[in-house]
């Protein structure tokens, strides 16, 4: 285990299944004020899945291509959390909270190109994945527990109508097709 393993490891304990539960529900019942967020824990699942189907891939060419589509998702969700909804955290008096989301997600766009690198058959893969998957779980737990709530609460409804679309904008840019839920479809349920 790298280092950088290490430190994601001891800043990012798991939260319980049940606390994770209790976030998305949280979520879930804001998301009736804003799409956005339906939207977003859509995504959530849907990378969810991806990372499983990267853990179950057999074969070395099956999981290089489970592993190009989880990156396509965790980049092209990051992209447009980053242009659209921390920028509304900040709005919402959350600028710490939005300081430290950005952080997150860069530590995991740098694990994520080390992992590429990695034999992905190989122990320090298996391991790398599950060190990431950790971090943006706990990543997902706090947006979906406190910080996106806090936008919703904090900001009018034409806002969240602008966040909403301009969301789906950019995510559909980087990812392609209907940004909106059931959109790309890996977890073989409703999509992302």
């Amino acid at each position: 285990m790298s280092v950088i393993d290490k430190v994601i490891a001891a800043v990012t304990p798991p939260e319980s299944d049940e606390a994770r539960r209790k976030a998305r529900e949280t979520a879930r019942g804001c998301a009736a004020k804003a799409e956005w967020l339906g939207q977003i824990l859509d995504h959530h699942l849907g990378l969810e899945a991806a990372f499983a189907k990267v853990k179950s891939a057999t074969g070395a060419a099956a999981r290089k291509a489970a592993l190009k589509e989880l990156g396509v998702l965790l980049t092209g969700h990051a992209i447009a959390e980053e242009a659209v909804i921390y920028p509304a955290m900040t709005e919402a008096g959350e600028t710490g909270k939005s300081g430290l989301a950005y952080q997150e997600q860069q530590t995991v766009k740098v694990q994520m190109a080390m992992l590429e690198a990695l034999d992905p058959m190989s122990e320090d893969f298996e391991d790398k994945l599950e060190h990431i998957r950790g971090a943006v779980e706990h990543h997902m737990y706090q947006e979906e527990g406190t910080w996106f709530p806090k936008v919703v609460e904090e900001l009018p409804a034409a806002d969240q109508a602008r966040i909403g679309l301009r969301y789906a904008e950019e995510y559909q840019r980087y990812v392609g097709g209907d940004a909106g839920r059931g959109a790309m479809n890996f977890s073989g349920g409703r999509g992302l």
